[in-house]
């Protein structure tokens, strides 16, 4: 039964993968079956929907993080922060070392903030608007962003994924820390010379295009906002603090420096930045509250699955199953596997390192290897699933194209690497 529940599921998202069909539909539609089986359980429908309400009240957070990045992206538009930014970026960066730098400078960004979504609305942005203007591949500095914003967000002290694994562990977060870097190092210079290799060997980029004089009076108020980020956040201020005190000075720059009218900042905020010049436009219009509607609509019917799957036992059966894997391949074999599947099943990101951790945790005795397990599955395979937001607001926060996915090497590198080392170590103690 439970089998069948999940492959009606797998074949909806399939479905609308195939036909390019909004994300929404498939969900919308899983949500049906997953009730009608708490139905069929014995649960009457208003238990459904507090299982319901109790999974969607749990994501409350990551909500008002997403409203929050949607006025951010616009108002660093529209204050000219990231006008600025590219403006004086271009003038002196090396077009073929440019795809390192983005993967490099997202991964500061990612580790100071502890966040994949803010890193990728703010660095992401600008290393997406330098790309247009140096002529760089986006696919491929779309990759290096993703890439970037994942590497933080996995090791960095105010990651809540990193907070979050080690809750579910009981494990500390800094020793986690420290096992997460230490099994990155050799994925991270792989990724690092890979984007350095494609860049380069790319073809020379033409001028780079002066933004200056088309919109934005510049200068160095305007990089107040960037600054502010990056000064809080390595003040270990709350990632949503920092933004609020961001946006606020956006705001300020809007109306006093940029010359904006209240009525065009609020507009801004909700559906975002929309530039007067046409060849201005095609690089940094965006932004705004309306660009993060869907992706929330998503988190909402996403999160709603995970009470009716604690409440209804859904899971007990795969997890039993998932236990005989890890017999037959390595502990983080199974995990890995699971993690793909969970990945597939929860659409984001905090869903899927939960229902991993909980099909998972009798593979491994010590706490502190089932950890490192998650960190290097769950929480870097999330973004890879094409209909995840863990990959798809990341993306679309910095314009950057879907099939960057494909170029996100980090994320790759890292799960195949821990394989390896997994593997081994498993052999050298039989």
């Amino acid at each position: 039964m439970e089998l069948l529940v999940f492959s009606l599921f797998a074949a909806a998202l399939l479905v609308c993968v195939i036909f390019h069909i909004s994300l929404l539909f498939a969900l919308l539609l899983g949500y049906v079956i997953f009730a009608l089986y708490a139905i069929r359980k014995g649960f009457s429908l208003p238990e459904v929907l507090g299982m319901s309400a109790q999974g969607v009240r749990a994501a409350k957070n990551i909500l008002t993080t997403f409203v929050l990045i949607g006025i951010l992206t616009s108002l660093w538009r529209a204050g000219g922060t990231i006008p600025a930014i590219v403006c004086y970026s271009v003038r002196v960066m090396e077009p073929r070392l440019f795809l390192v730098c983005s993967f490099l400078l997202n991964c500061l960004v990612s580790f100071l903030t502890g966040t994949a979504f803010g890193s990728a609305a703010t660095m992401g942005a600008v290393c997406m608007t330098m790309a247009a203007a140096l002529g760089a591949d986006p696919l491929m500095t779309g990759g290096a962003i993703l890439s970037g914003v994942y590497f933080g967000d996995r090791c960095s002290p105010v990651s809540t994924s990193a907070l979050l694994v080690a809750d579910l562990t009981g494990t500390d977060l800094f020793g986690n820390i420290r096992q997460m870097l230490r099994t990155c190092l050799v994925p991270f210079a792989l990724a690092a010379g890979l984007y350095l290799l494609f860049g380069l060997s790319s073809p020379a980029a033409g001028q780079a295009a002066d933004i200056a004089p088309l919109e934005f009076r510049l200068g160095p108020l305007p990089l107040i906002p960037a600054a502010l980020i990056l000064v809080l956040s390595a003040l270990r201020v709350r990632v949503k603090a920092a933004m609020l005190a961001s946006i606020a000075a956006a705001a300020v720059l809007c109306l006093a420096y940029q010359g904006a009218a209240p009525l065009t900042l609020l507009k801004d905020a909700v559906l975002g930045f929309s530039a007067q010049s046409p060849e201005l436009a095609t690089m940094i219009d965006g932004g705004g509250i309306v660009s993060m509607l869907q992706v929330g609509a998503i988190v909402c019917l996403s999160s709603s699955y995970s009470g009716i799957f604690q409440r209804t036992g859904l899971l007990e059966p795969i997890r039993r199953r998932i236990e005989a894997w890890g017999a037959v391949l390595s502990p983080y074999a199974a995990v890995l596997v699971t993690s793909v599947l969970a990945s597939a099943i929860a659409c984001n990101q905090t869903l899927s390192i939960m229902l991993t951790h909980q099909l998972c945790g009798g593979l491994e005795k010590s706490r502190e290897k089932l950890a490192i397990y998650l960190e290097n599955s769950a929480v870097v395979v999330a973004p890879l699933i094409p209909w995840s937001i863990a990959g798809g607001v990341p993306l679309a926060s910095a314009g950057a194209p879907a099939a960057s996915l494909l170029t996100a090497f980090f994320l790759f590198l890292l799960p195949l690497w821990q394989l390896v080392t997994a593997g081994r170590g498993r052999r050298a103690t039989v």
